[in-house]
C-alpha cells in the first residue's frame, strides 16, 4: 500500500466514525447508514460536502434532509440529492 492509499483509508474511517456519532440519533441513522452504503464510492467533491456537512449543526442539516427549510446553496448539490434519496429506512 502506498501512502496515498493510506491516507483515503484514513480518511474514510474517519468520516465513518463522524457520521455514526453524532449529537441527535436521527442524524446518526441517516449519516451513518449512508457512509455504511456510500461512502468508498464517492468521489473527492462528494466527500468533501459531506466533510463540510459533519461540521454543520445537526438540526440544522435535518430541517435541510427533510424539506423543512431549503438547503442553503453551497449544500444544494447532488451530494446532497443522493443523501436525500438514499433509503435509510430500508437498511
Amino acid at each position: 500500500m502506498d501512502a496515498e492509499h493510506d491516507a483515503h483509508a484514513v480518511r474514510l474511517r474517519r468520516l465513518k466514525f463522524r457520521a455514526w456519532h453524532r449529537g441527535m440519533r436521527e442524524m446518526d441513522l441517516i449519516f451513518g447508514r449512508f457512509a455504511d452504503a456510500r461512502l468508498p464510492e464517492l468521489d473527492e467533491a462528494d466527500l468533501a460536502v459531506f466533510e463540510a456537512l459533519l461540521d454543520e449543526q445537526d438540526k440544522d442539516i435535518f430541517s435541510w434532509y427533510c424539506g423543512e427549510v431549503p438547503i442553503p446553496p453551497h449544500y444544494d448539490t447532488p451530494f446532497f440529492t443522493k443523501l436525500r434519496a438514499f433509503p435509510v429506512h430500508q437498511m
